[in-house]
């Protein structure tokens, strides 16, 4: 499918949860964050719907996000559930890693593709300061666990100030060489001032070649992450709320007063 704007729109981020168990600093507040309520969280039944939905136009790449999607209860049926879409050829997931080492090989099991890893920083010193409180060692493990089950390719997600030189940025590009690892640089962005940056060694940021579109975790459709449009797929139908996502998606990001990145999905 195509956007008013001759994009080909073949990519879902489905976010899955905005619970997460870091409380990453450019992420999420040490404290005192406003959760979804559970009934307002979409079914597995309900997710299944919106990609049979969206593969009917054209969609045909899912990516699976949260918060943290490995926090949600059943994850790996899910994974199952959208794996059995034959039109899908590509599934992944983005996750923080902690805890990976269990679930890499019941995902690839299920159907899971590839993961994107998200780590800031090799040192277990700087790992804790910057996830308030995570464990490195863990993020280790669990791409151990992801190489073994045969997920691939394995992608790392570092964020970073302005640029890909700074001392962490530097040491996590050194341990993904070495670990045969893809990295990719995210800067990081600002929703309500609208400060995003194409992503160093990706395509996300590049308004011109956006290809996607978001589910969030409470069923709405998003267009684009720096805009506050989205689309309830409860009250207007799946069809519709996908439809008018495509019709209404922005040539470009502006700023979003309506949300934060770990309840739309990054």
């Amino acid at each position: 499918m195509f956007d008013s704007y001759n994009r080909h729109i073949n990519y879902l981020r489905i976010s899955v949860t905005d619970r997460c168990n870091l409380r990453c600093r450019y992420c999420m507040p040490a404290e005192g964050v406003q959760m979804m309520q559970h009934s307002d969280i979409l079914s597995f039944e309900e997710i299944l719907t919106v990609v049979k939905s969206a593969v009917q136009l054209g969609v045909d790449k899912v990516r699976i996000t949260g918060g943290e999607p490995l926090v949600r209860k059943g994850i790996v049926d899910l994974v199952a559930m959208i794996a059995g879409i034959k039109e899908i050829k590509d599934l992944s997931m983005t996750t923080n890693g902690q805890l990976l080492e269990t679930y890499a090989l019941p995902l690839k099991n299920a159907g899971l593709m590839r993961v994107n890893v998200s780590l800031d920083a090799v040192n277990p010193m700087r790992y804790s300061e910057i996830t308030r409180g995570g464990h490195v060692q863990k993020v280790f493990d669990g791409i151990t666990a992801a190489k073994d089950a045969g997920l691939s390719p394995i992608k790392i997600n570092c964020v970073i100030k302005k640029s890909s030189d700074e001392p962490d940025a530097a040491e996590v590009a050194a341990f993904a060489k070495t670990n045969g690892l893809d990295v990719r640089f995210i800067r990081e962005m600002d929703l309500e001032n609208g400060e995003f940056y194409i992503v160093d060694g990706g395509t996300g940021g590049d308004c011109s070649r956006c290809n996607r579109l978001r589910l969030t975790a409470n069923g709405m459709i998003k267009p684009c992450l720096f805009n506050a449009m989205e689309y309830n797929v409860r009250t207007l139908g799946v069809e519709k709320a996908l439809r008018l996502a495509l019709e209404n998606k922005p040539q470009c990001g502006t700023s979003n007063f309506g949300g934060e990145f770990y309840n739309i999905g990054g």
